[in-house]
């Protein structure tokens, strides 16, 4: 099938492509339109989070320099390393954009996922490496000096990383990049880590010694909480797993479609921030091939406007067993258990 995409949306790039283009229409340049879109939001993203982490981490410096604080010098260290998280992420959106080749003939999709590992292992590194210091500060406090202007850098800290989490996972969910939530929930456990800095100052200016090492560690439970979703998003996306419902909508949208008698078997997958689905559709035997691929035509019509994201779908129409014959004899010695058919729950006969 023709990997075209379709949307109804009439403003922006899109918008103006489709009155250029004229009318109802399908034209490959409306797809190219959609992920150029994508794209160039998930850049936009990236870029103006950087600069934010970027002026947040200079804030940060500025206060260092007149407080001496070994606290507030790890976590400026560390918010201007993880601004720099963006540089991958974004190398990986360029890379996915390459068309497919011989060697790699599903496209380079893939590298989103990659880089979403890099982020995970980056989430990692912070947890322990907040760890680590809250037990050196137990077995060795140190003293703090000018805890009003740490506690002001923490805060600006953590509301510049709040603000870049918030961000790219707004982002990453509208144009279905796994790697581009991950990095934003890694923004947001930086922001926990420059809370502490603020919690830190605060439980010392009471008079509690070991307030920062104490609140290090509660923090970096948080940052392990955070890890476990990034990890387990990032996993999922790894091993082409779909939410169960999507495969539920699939079935039904295709199910709808005039001339398809049952729907026997749903796969999606994610590919970069698309979703490529392949179908098995069961129609009468009796029809002409043409008639049978214009069903699966209007088949994938239809999945294009009702699913979010999809971007193409392969279609395999199968004769229906009335004529007494099975249409699958040749192959069923390879598929004895046919266990990539799913019937049951996903038919939809009529």
């Amino acid at each position: 099938m023709n990997d075209h995409r379709h949307r109804h949306d009439e403003g922006g790039l899109r918008g103006w492509l489709r009155s250029v283009l004229g009318g109802h229409s399908h034209e490959t340049a409306e797809s190219v339109a959609s992920a150029l879109e994508a794209h160039g939001d998930a850049m936009r993203a990236l870029t103006i989070s950087l600069i934010v982490l970027a002026v947040t981490a200079a804030m940060q410096l500025g206060v260092l320099v007149v407080s001496g604080s070994v606290a507030l010098l790890a976590d400026t260290i560390h918010n201007f390393a993880d601004a720099l998280t963006a540089v991958p992420l974004g190398v990986a959106f360029w890379i996915g954009r390459r068309p497919g080749s011989k060697r790699y003939t599903y496209g380079y999709g893939r590298a989103e996922d990659l880089a979403g590992i890099f982020i995970i292992a980056v989430i990692a590194l912070s947890s322990a490496l907040a760890g680590s210091e809250a037990i050196s500060r137990l077995a060795h406090p140190r003293p703090v000096s000018n805890l009003a202007w740490v506690a002001a850098a923490g805060a600006i800290g953590f509301a510049g990383n709040e603000l870049v989490a918030v961000y790219r996972i707004k982002v990453g969910r509208r144009v279905g990049s796994a790697a581009l939530v991950a990095d934003g929930r890694h923004a947001r456990t930086d922001g926990l880590t420059s809370l502490a800095v603020v919690l830190g100052a605060v439980g010392t200016g009471f008079g509690w010694k070991l307030a920062d090492p104490v609140i290090g560690l509660a923090i970096t439970g948080a940052i392990l909480v955070v890890l476990r979703s990034a990890a387990r998003d990032i996993y999922r996306r790894l091993m082409d797993s779909v939410e169960p419902g999507l495969v539920d909508q699939v079935s039904e949208v295709a199910g709808a479609v005039p001339g398809v008698e049952a729907v026997e078997s749903v796969r999606i997958r994610w590919v970069g921030h698309e979703l490529w689905a392949e179908l098995e559709v069961v129609s009468d035997c009796d029809v002409s091939l043409a008639d049978a691929h214009d069903i699966a035509q209007e088949t994938h019509h239809q999945l294009l406007h009702d699913i979010p994201r999809l971007a193409r779908a392969t279609i395999h129409s199968n004769p229906c067993g009335h004529d007494g014959r099975d249409h699958h004899a040749a192959t069923a010695h390879h598929f004895p258990r046919r266990l990539v058919r799913n019937a049951g729950p996903l038919g939809r006969h009529r």
